[in-house]
């Protein structure tokens, strides 16, 4: 690998942490702006408070969802990360991007029904993103070995298929 590239591996690490840190807080702060759509308040405020998550979720949530697994994505062909942790937490990672999903949609759905379509409590959301950031965090401050996983060798270790730049040995 260029050297100059293994110099940016902590510029991704915190891009990639800070894009993390936006997009879960704002997957826990959206179902508290979600429980505010009451269509009894009035139609301005109504109107306010359907602008702000709106914007909240499309310009800010979602892009740092984006950053994030997009610089997440460098860092494990960066350092070459393939061990059975990794791939818990993609699947973590996953399901976090369901429920990212699943916010999303409840937002549209009040948005375009605000008398028929209530928003859920925002205890359940909020739990779902909780545990799903701790079970994350788990993964990837203890990288435990997962030795009750059986993963294929391919999986486990680079093909050694030329990249577009040149990886290190270990």
């Amino acid at each position: 690998m260029m050297d100059w590239l293994v110099s940016f591996v902590p510029v991704f690490k915190g891009v990639h942490i800070a894009a993390m840190a936006i997009w879960c807080g704002g997957l826990i702060a959206l179902p508290f702006m979600l429980g505010r759509h009451d269509p009894a308040i009035v139609t301005a405020d109504y109107r306010l408070i359907r602008r702000a998550t709106h914007l909240t979720y499309t310009m800010c949530v979602t892009p740092a969802a984006v950053i994030a697994v997009i610089a997440g994505t460098w860092l494990i062909f960066l350092r070459e990360t393939f061990f059975p942790w990794l791939y818990a937490k993609l699947v973590l990672v996953a399901l976090l991007v369901a429920v990212h999903a699943w916010i999303g949609r409840t937002l549209v759905k009040t948005a375009e029904e605000p008398g028929r379509h209530r928003p859920p409590e925002p205890y359940f959301p909020m739990t779902a993103v909780l545990g799903l950031v701790v079970g994350i965090a788990a993964l990837v401050l203890a990288k435990p070995a997962l030795p009750w996983l059986d993963f294929p060798d391919w999986l486990l270790e680079p093909r050694d298929g030329q990249l577009l730049f040149d990886v290190p040995s270990r």
